[in-house]
């Protein structure tokens, strides 16, 4: 059972993490910090305390996988492996420069710990289930995990791999649903109304899960609930807020595509520094 101390753990990462993503797409001057931060606490969940990793080892046989569907979210995947170990801090900085491993999506031809290079969307649980078979056909224990963008599941190919991931029993399967209801163009409601995407998982026979996708103890109790399916695969239907953590960003459609000014950065990070002491006195 997960205590107190990791859970003020992973609300600390939390915190660096989004940090992170605000600096990284105003240095950038381009990046998607809305859904960036709105999976953070489910990213710093999962390379802070649940992941099966070895940053020194990226390609070591025993790993859980992890996949971001949602590739345009990478400043907060980029952030949990910089903490996490996998390269420096620093080299946070290079995010959309030329020649960097940081590319806009992810490129596991340039970073190391990146399973697929994703982005395309739609495409990504077609991958994590490919994973998975392999894996099952190889009876390999690893588990496989990723994000999906709550706008993304609005692609045709998404539900293809739901069908196949059931028929297939894929239980080593665990997937998140970012559900922040905003995308690029405005709400999912006004563009493709995807709801209710929890019984449309389960009549494609997953195990579904729905949390407050910001509750620490909410996703790690889900997942423990997800590892103990041995007959389906499970998603996890996260509800977030879009650009959470920062006051002036939640629930901003403006922040889904483009940074935070010089001078908003500084409240933020003002906000996130409180934020984090606040954490920091309790552990």
């Amino acid at each position: 059972m997960i205590t107190k101390t990791e859970v003020h753990n992973i609300m600390k990462y939390s915190c660096l993490i989004r940090r992170h993503i605000l600096e990284m797409t105003l240095i950038a001057k381009s990046g998607h910090p809305g859904g960036s931060l709105s999976m953070t606490d489910i990213i710093s969940t999962l390379y802070f305390y649940w992941l099966k990793i070895d940053p020194k080892k990226p390609l070591w046989e025993e790993r859980d996988y992890f996949v971001l569907a949602k590739g345009h979210a990478s400043p907060a995947l980029y952030s949990a492996m910089a903490e996490r170990g996998f390269f420096p801090v620093s080299y946070l900085k290079t995010l959309r420069q030329l020649g960097t491993g940081l590319q806009g999506h992810p490129d596991k031809r340039r970073l190391p710990g990146i399973e697929m290079s994703t982005g395309s969307l739609g495409q990504g649980l077609s991958i994590m289930v490919g994973i998975s078979m392999g894996l099952k056909l190889d009876k390999k224990p690893n588990r496989v995990f990723g994000v999906l963008g709550d706008g993304e599941c609005q692609e045709g190919q998404v539900w293809e791999a739901a069908m196949s991931a059931a028929h297939y029993n894929c239980s080593n399967l665990t997937i998140f649903i970012d559900k922040n209801n905003l995308q690029i163009d405005g709400t999912t409601d006004e563009i493709m109304s995807i709801d209710p995407i929890g019984k449309k998982f389960e009549s494609f026979g997953w195990n579904v899960l729905t949390i407050d996708g910001h509750n620490i103890l909410e996703i790690v109790s889900a997942l423990e609930k997800a590892e103990n399916e041995t007959k389906k695969p499970t998603v996890i239907v996260a509800n977030t807020v879009k650009g959470k953590g920062v006051s002036f960003m939640e629930h901003q459609l403006c922040f889904h595509g483009s940074p935070c000014t010089d001078e908003e950065f500084c409240i933020a990070e003002k906000e996130l520094k409180n934020a984090l002491g606040e954490i920091t006195c309790q552990i």
